[in-house]
C-alpha cells in the first residue's frame, strides 16, 4: 500500500511525527508484510515549510497522485488549510470510500467545510471550533469528544492527540501485531518501562 502524505505550508510537525517515523522506519511493523511506501503530495512541486521551519519537497503533485483502493491519505493540520489551493486534495478524496483517510486538527475543518463530516462520526479540536470556522458544517450530531474517532475508513483526531491518531491509523491499516501496537502505544502514553520490555518481547 501507499501512504500519501499531503504537505502544505505551516504543516504541524508533531501531528504526523509518530506515524511517519514508524511507517518509514518499519522497526516495529509486521515482518511478513511489504513496508508501506510514503509519498509526499503537494498542491504543486514547490517546497513547503512546516511550522517548525523544516523544508519538505513534494514527490508528486495532487494531479498526479494515483490513489488506489486500500491506500492511506494523511491530512495533517496546518494554518493554511483555508487557502483555496488546498481544495484539490479534498476534491480528490471526497466520496472515495475505497481509500483510508486520516485527518487531524485543521484538516478536519477542511473536511467539515466540504461536507465529509456530515455523514461520519468524527472529532476535531472542538465542536464549537468546527461550527465557528466552517459555515457549511452540519455534522455536529455526529461529533464525539474523543482524542481520535474511527468511522469506517475515516480517522479524525484533535491536534493534541498525535499518539492516538497514529494508534488508530496503524490499527486500521493493520501493519503492526496487536501486542506490538498495544505495548508501543502505552510506552509513549505512560512512559513506563514495563511497556518497553513488552514491546521488545512482542518482536521476538
Amino acid at each position: 500500500m501507499n501512504v500519501f502524505l499531503y504537505v502544505l505550508d505551516t504543516l504541524a510537525d508533531w501531528e504526523i511525527s509518530f506515524l511517519i517515523a514508524e511507517i518509514n522506519s518499519g522497526r516495529y511493523l509486521k515482518k511478513n508484510i511489504e513496508k508501506p511506501k510514503i509519498i509526499k503530495v503537494g498542491n504543486n512541486l514547490n517546497p513547503i515549510k512546516t511550522m517548525g521551519g523544516i523544508e519538505i519537497i513534494p514527490d508528486i503533485d495532487v494531479d498526479n497522485a494515483d490513489i488506489k483502493k486500500g491506500d492511506l491519505v494523511v491530512l495533517p493540520g496546518a494554518e493554511t488549510w483555508q487557502n483555496g489551493n488546498n481544495q484539490k486534495i479534498i476534491d480528490k478524496i471526497k466520496g472515495n470510500t475505497e481509500i483510508i483517510v486520516g485527518a487531524i486538527c485543521g484538516a478536519t475543518a477542511a473536511l467539515a467545510e466540504n461536507g465529509v463530516l456530515d455523514i461520519k462520526k468524527h472529532t476535531s479540536n472542538d465542536k464549537e471550533y468546527l461550527k465557528m470556522v466552517c459555515k457549511n458544517y452540519s455534522g455536529e450530531n455526529l461529533y464525539e469528544y474523543k482524542p481520535a474517532v474511527v468511522d469506517g475508513n475515516l480517522i479524525t483526531a484533535t491536534g493534541i492527540a498525535p499518539l492516538e491518531f497514529t494508534y488508530e491509523i496503524i490499527k486500521k491499516i493493520n501493519v503492526m501485531e496487536d501486542t506490538t501496537l498495544h505495548a508501543w502505544y502505552y510506552l509513549f502514553k505512560t512512559n513506563e518501562a514495563k511497556y518497553f520490555f513488552e514491546l521488545m518481547k512482542s518482536l521476538e
